[in-house]
């Protein structure tokens, strides 16, 4: 339960209930602390802010098991698990079967009655539309199931700069950090090593500092993707950059659930395994150290296990 910046804390609450014919409940088994969820710990966000005798449910990366479902689901049955992409999507208004389920007409969080991902059970508004069946022959592959679970949000982003042996790891050619290696300014060095700019460059924090690095280091004429929850940007963005160099500024929230089947598909095949970005695991007892590692960098993402 989220109390405040730097007061998370695991409190006793009521389990949430399926309602409606099309709500499934969901056993939480693995789960997450995102980039997302500090700014709110940080205090720099409203975002999920409680009121004052009235603390609020967090978390929305959960993967687990089906304990009940109503009398309209047809995708999936109890005992089956799922992965829970972090919004609720019906599947069938005109943005979802555009495969843009984020900006789903009847969409929902995991907060508030739902349940909150960073506990034991979520309740899934819109069940068929949402959840992610994995198949049963996985059930006690742990290794499998923790590399499942990035694919409930973004893969592979993140906010932090020792993120980049990650990214060595996964097989990243040269990395960039200023500071170090007599780098001064991390867009000089991206140009230099791409022969006059990047021609598409992936924005993942959308803080001011971060977004005007993604632009100095972009190549003219093209584009810039942005995938963080936008953040600092103070009175706004200077666009002239952008507009100067003739750059494109293009990016939303992932609508992960349009994408689900392929990297399932290899992450179940063997080859793909983004859990790398785990760096630590906690219990969900434990989840205010998993949120003071991620904080102090000490943490590249945090598992969750309830």
């Amino acid at each position: 339960m989220y109390h405040g910046p730097e007061d998370v804390r695991v409190e006793d609450v009521p389990r949430p209930e399926t309602e409606n014919p099309g709500d499934a409940l969901v056993r939480v088994i693995h789960t997450a602390v995102c980039g997302s969820d500090l700014w709110p710990y940080r205090g720099h966000s409203d975002r999920d802010t409680p009121s004052r005798n009235t603390p609020s449910r967090i978390g929305h990366e959960p993967m687990g098991i089906i304990e009940e479902v109503g009398e309209d689901v047809w995708s999936v049955q109890p005992g089956d698990r799922v992965f829970v992409p972090f919004v609720v999507s019906c599947g069938e208004c005109e943005f979802c079967r555009r495969g843009l389920h984020t900006s789903c007409v009847n969409g929902d969080s995991w907060s508030g009655d739902n349940g909150g991902a960073q506990g034991k059970y979520v309740r899934s508004p819109h069940a068929d539309g949402t959840l992610v069946r994995i198949p049963d022959r996985y059930d006690d592959d742990e290794e499998t199931l923790r590399a499942a679970l990035p694919l409930t949000d973004v893969l592979g982003t993140g906010h932090y700069a020792d993120r980049l042996d990650v990214a060595e790891a996964f097989g990243a050619t040269d990395t960039v950090l200023g500071g170090e290696g007599g780098v001064d300014d991390e867009a000089e060095r991206v140009r230099d090593l791409t022969h006059g700019g990047a021609e598409h460059v992936l924005e993942c924090v959308s803080a001011t500092s971060a977004m005007e690095t993604a632009v100095g280091a972009c190549r003219p004429s093209e584009t810039v993707g942005y995938v963080g929850v936008p953040h600092g940007t103070g009175d706004g963005l200077d666009l002239f950059d952008f507009f100067g160099d003739n750059i494109t500024l293009a990016g939303g929230v992932a609508p992960v659930h349009a994408y689900a089947d392929d990297p399932l598909a290899d992450v179940l095949g063997g080859t793909l395994d983004p859990s790398p970005v785990f760096t630590k695991t906690v219990s969900l007892e434990d989840v205010d150290e998993g949120y003071r590692a991620m904080d102090e960098r000490e943490a590249v993402k945090v598992l969750v296990e309830p």
